[in-house]
This record gives C-alpha cells, sequence and structure tokens, in this order.
C-alpha cells in the first residue's frame, strides 16, 4: 500500500510538474536578420506582443547577414506550432526551404508580416503560401493583381510591376469577413495609424480568403482601389495569416504602425489562428473606431490612471485621441451603474485636480453631461462660477439635476 501511496504522490509530482513547465499553449518562431525594414526593431517588438498575451512562448532566429553562409540557417521548424516572418533577404539553402515547407504542409502555422511579403520572388511554392508578394521584379508572370471594387474581388491581369504604395498616412480599415476567428467582433470600420498601405499587390492568389481591405487614396499617392491588408491562405494543412500593415522604417524613432491597437489584435489574434484555428483572445475594449487611432506606448495597453493623466495635460491644439480611448472604454463597458461610477469617479477627480488644463476639463465635464450621476452634482456647482467652465457646467447641472 505504501509503495501505491508513494507511486501515486510521484506520478503526482511530475504531473504538476510537467503543468508548471508547459506555462504557453503555443511556440513561435519569429525569422528575421535582413530585410528594407528596421527588423532589429520590429523583431522585438512582435516578440513582446506575442509574449505578453501569455498564450506564446516566442524565439527570435536571425539568419546570417546579407550575403553570408545561409548555409547555416538551420532552424527546426518542428518544435514550432507558428514560425512569423519578418525577413527579405538572402534565399534559404534548398533543405531548409524543403524542411519549411514540409512544417506548413502538415499543419505548422505562419504569419507574413508586412515586408516579408516582399521575399522570395522565385521561390513557387512560398509565393504560393503567401497569396500576394511585392517587389523584387514581381510582375504578370506570378499572377494577377487582386483588389476589390465596389464591394466585388476583382482579379486583374492587367501587365506590370507588383507592389507599391504611396505617402504613410492614417487610413481606415474596413472588415470584409466578420465572421473569421480573426476578425470576429471587431468594429467593421477602424482606423489605423500611420502606416504604408500596400497596393498592386500579386500572385498565384490561390485558398485565399479576404479579410479585410483598406481605401488607397488618390490624394495619398495610393491606386484608387481597395488593397487587401488582411487575408488568410491554406496551403497543405497549413494556416497562412498575411498581414501587410506594420511598417517600421529603418532611422524611425517611433513605429506608430505597430503601436496602433488594431494592428496589435489582429497581429496577436491572428498569430493564435494560425498556430491552432482558433482565436480565444478577447477584442479590447478601447479597440479603435472609424474616427479615431488608439496607440499603444510601450506597445501596453495604458491603465485608466495614465489615460487620465494623458487627458489632463490636453489643449485644444492637440489630438484627442487619448479622449477618444477613454469614450472608447466607457461605451464599450458593461453598461451597469457599478461601472459607469467608477469611470465617473475618476472624471471627477481629474476635473478637481490642480494643474488640470481647462480645455480638458471642458472635455471631461461634457461627457458627465451624458452618464452623469448625482455624484457628479457638487463638483460641477464649484465650478459654475468659473468663467472658462461655465457654460459646460451649467449644461451638464441641467441635465443631471432632478426636476
Amino acid at each position: 500500500m505504501k509503495k501505491i501511496l508513494l507511486l501515486l504522490a510521484i506520478t503526482g509530482f511530475f504531473t504538476v510538474f510537467s503543468a508548471c513547465k508547459k506555462q504557453h499553449a503555443y511556440s513561435a518562431l519569429i525569422i528575421t536578420g535582413q530585410n528594407n525594414h528596421n527588423w532589429q526593431a520590429s523583431s522585438k517588438i512582435l516578440k513582446q506582443l506575442l509574449d505578453q498575451t501569455k498564450l506564446f512562448s516566442t524565439d527570435i532566429i536571425e539568419t546570417p547577414a546579407q550575403g553570408g553562409d545561409m548555409n547555416l540557417f538551420k532552424p527546426d521548424f518542428q518544435k514550432y506550432d507558428v514560425v512569423v516572418m519578418d525577413y527579405t533577404g538572402d534565399s534559404w539553402p534548398e533543405n531548409t526551404k524543403a524542411e519549411f515547407l514540409d512544417f506548413v504542409r502538415n499543419g505548422g502555422g505562419v504569419v507574413i508580416y508586412h515586408a516579408a511579403d516582399n521575399a522570395f520572388p522565385e521561390w513557387k511554392e512560398y509565393n504560393e503560401m503567401i497569396g500576394l508578394g511585392g517587389w523584387g521584379n514581381r510582375s504578370e508572370k506570378d499572377g494577377p493583381y487582386i483588389y476589390m471594387k465596389n464591394d466585388s474581388l476583382i482579379t486583374d491581369t492587367t501587365k506590370g510591376p507588383g507592389g507599391s504604395h504611396g505617402n504613410r498616412h492614417e487610413f481606415v480599415v474596413k472588415i470584409r469577413n466578420a465572421e473569421h476567428p480573426v476578425t470576429k467582433g471587431l468594429p467593421n470600420r477602424w482606423l489605423h495609424a500611420e502606416d504604408e498601405l500596400y497596393s498592386e499587390l500579386r500572385g498565384p492568389a490561390k485558398n485565399m480568403e479576404i479579410l479585410a481591405t483598406a481605401f488607397a487614396d488618390t490624394a495619398q499617392g495610393g491606386t484608387g482601389r481597395d488593397e487587401l491588408v488582411l487575408f488568410t491562405v491554406n496551403y497543405g494543412k497549413g494556416r497562412i495569416f498575411h498581414t501587410t500593415i506594420g511598417h517600421a522604417g529603418n532611422g524611425d524613432k517611433s513605429f506608430p504602425a505597430l503601436e496602433c491597437l488594431g494592428f496589435i489584435t489582429t497581429f496577436q489574434r491572428g498569430t493564435e489562428w494560425a498556430a491552432s484555428g482558433v482565436v480565444t483572445q478577447e477584442i479590447p475594449q478601447d479597440f479603435p473606431n472609424a474616427a479615431s487611432v488608439v496607440q499603444l506606448e510601450d506597445y501596453l495597453p495604458l491603465t485608466m490612471e495614465q489615460l487620465m493623466v494623458k487627458i489632463e495635460n490636453y489643449d485644444i491644439a492637440k489630438s484627442r485621441k487619448f479622449f477618444y480611448d477613454l469614450q472608447n472604454r466607457m461605451r464599450s463597458s458593461d453598461g451597469k451603474p457599478e461601472t459607469l461610477l467608477s469611470f465617473e469617479k475618476q472624471i471627477v477627480k481629474s476635473i478637481k485636480k490642480n494643474g488640470v488644463t481647462n480645455d480638458a476639463k471642458k472635455l471631461l465635464i461634457r461627457e458627465l453631461s451624458w452618464m452623469g450621476s448625482g455624484y457628479s452634482i457638487p463638483v460641477l456647482k464649484e465650478i459654475v462660477n468659473t468663467v472658462e467652465l461655465k457654460d459646460e457646467a451649467q449644461f451638464a447641472l441641467a441635465r443631471l439635476e432632478p426636476k
């Protein structure tokens, strides 16, 4: 009996040990090392974005430098559930190509991130895997242009080079498939931060599913059509998530496209889908809408306290993005009185503070006029005699005071 109990105890120990050891659902590999973009920054940011979901254990592998001995590049793809491509550079050795194709055909996931669709123009299977690509002397020989016009998918066999983009600018992303696991629950339209909008991509376009597009405005040097920004490809048993957004330029001091919560959320969800075929992550409450960009400093969501500090420094010449973030959080909340009261208390606290700009207080008082309660009335009565805030305070009191 003692031997049986000891065996059970040992078995239980190893079960617990194994569970503790496997803390993440998926293992991810980011491949980088050569790129015409700032891969030194982007690869680390992508790793942070995956790791902070608590779903991924993420490794980064760098190829030899351009012109180096690529025969040294021999990653063990089979150790991973998903490979994230942040690479545009020298061709891989044939045996590495074969092992990568075997990984994908047998169910391994792949994420094609931004300029990774510039890579390997001569590698037939890679181009089938990514669906569409650009640059690298791609042309009509590589496949048609694919874009949308009047809500119809266009396959355009016109001759011409593959790959272009206009000026970097903010643009609205339009969801085309609201039922796919990656995009389910996202707003139909949301504003993406300043980025390159890839256009005139062309390729085999086999087994593709379009998730989202964006209009390439001619005023920004674009094509005047709806270009694909998010789509998937099935290749063998493998799932490929292709995102054309997320520019990180060489020499840039900041990366607004990577800070955009729209990019962050779709990248995280797309990688989970590529690894597993499902998405378990919730949509952030402050996900952007069509009117405002939401950017995360340090690629992490602001706490409520941090957000209010940003709002407190607002003046009329500045962007209202942090104020829009607050609005999104309130309007995406559960609507329960206690939840709204917690927001109201934060707003009142900021209104009462010294050093908060009058422009910020005006915006916050306007919010109280629609969502406030009796809790706000005392502070509004205190400031109604403040000349700069009188109109806003009177309006809010007229709506909140019992008739």
